[in-house]
């Protein structure tokens, strides 16, 4: 079949993907960078397969809307951007507690605060530890590029539904608004099967499921909290995801996600042009962290240095991935500001400047 290629702006094309994969219904509130995917739908999703499109009247609004929804065992999605995603704090662990699929979507902003609309990845403790109250944990895929942000709407919900687990797109507010070429996949029919734990009334064939995540008993809610750590810890075993970029032969690492990753390919480049040997590792997903492939490199590598566009998050994961084998740098851009490839390798060069030389 003829692939279906388009230029569209990365939150238009997560949007167009949303339609694509069946999405039932989509529950938002507007907020730069990420409003056109609210726009989008509401233009095209009704009248081509019949989703349901509402814009709440805020974010905690939306976010009880996606939990209403996913508990109707229906393919349900909201996103927003930095601050709204951390009004959605409390919804989420409910979710995450009552195991309900859904796919929440943060097109970071620059922050703390209202801060700025210009890209940012402060949100990586938030998404990644788990923003809200008590321990759970989402899936958390970070595309780096347009198309990923379409192939990461399909990959979401069927995790989502695989694990009962709500699975978040941690994208930057570049990504969001950029423009490039992506291949589209067909369109998906919205989901008829019923669910057997979704709530949809009293079907003759069984008995009426509750779905809470309220439990008053402790020996009860630790029970929850034990099965719970060991579906988290499956997702880790069977989940993880990243990419290697000539890192076969590599002296040093570079380790970034998202847009970032794409600087340090740049970055490796210009080193190699210099004789340095180095590569980039990037996580796909940062909620299973790929520890035991970091782990690894560190038998054939002298040093590793972390580029993000927050003041260091990820970086602690990757310090503990490699334990102390080799030295772990740091250098973050905050306020929305991107760091240029001869930017990470000057910074390079400046932290391992005596083995460089």
């Amino acid at each position: 079949m003829k692939k279906e290629l388009r230029l569209m702006k990365g939150n238009e094309a997560m949007a167009e993907a949303a339609i694509r994969s069946g999405c039932d219904a989509y529950f938002g509130y507007p907020i730069t960078p990420q409003s056109e995917v609210l726009e989008y739908l509401s233009q095209e999703a009704t009248k081509r397969t019949g989703m349901v499109i509402l814009q709440a009247e805020s974010e905690v609004a939306a976010i009880n809307m996606i939990y209403g929804a996913a508990g109707c065992g229906k393919l349900a999605m909201t996103s927003s951007s930095s601050p709204g995603i951390s009004l959605m704090q409390e919804g989420i662990s409910y979710i995450a507690c009552a195991e309900l699929p859904c796919l929440l979507v943060n097109v970071v902003r620059g922050g703390p605060g209202l801060g700025t609309i210009q890209p940012s990845q402060g949100d990586y403790f938030q998404a990644v530890k788990g923003g809200g109250h008590g321990d759970y944990r989402m899936i958390v895929l970070a595309p780096s590029t347009v198309q990923e942000m379409v192939d990461f709407v399909k990959l979401g919900f069927e995790l989502a539904f695989k694990w009962r687990n709500p699975v978040m797109i941690l994208a930057d507010g570049a990504i969001g608004q950029m423009m490039e070429k992506v291949e589209l996949f067909e369109q998906q029919p919205r989901k008829t099967t019923i669910e057997p734990w979704a709530t949809v009334g009293k079907p003759k064939t069984r008995e009426r499921n509750y779905i809470t995540s309220l439990n008053m008993e402790p020996d009860k809610m630790e029970e929850i909290n034990i099965h719970l750590q060991k579906k988290y810890k499956e997702i880790e075993n069977e989940e993880t995801r990243f990419e290697k970029y000539m890192c076969d032969d590599a002296d040093y690492i570079l380790t970034a996600y998202g847009l970032v990753a794409r600087v340090c390919h740049k970055a490796a480049q210009l080193a190699r042009e210099k004789g340095i040997k180095v590569g980039v590792f990037r996580p796909k997903t940062l909620f299973p962290f790929p520890h035991d492939e970091i782990t690894n490199l560190t038998n054939s590598i002298k040093g590793i240095l972390d580029i993000e566009m927050n003041a260091g998050q990820m970086v602690e994961d990757v310090r503990l991935a490699v334990n102390g084998k080799v030295p772990v740098e740091f250098h973050g851009r905050m306020g929305g500001i991107i760091p240029s490839p001869e930017e990470v390798l000057a910074k390079l060069e400046e932290k391992f400047v005596g083995e460089l030389v």
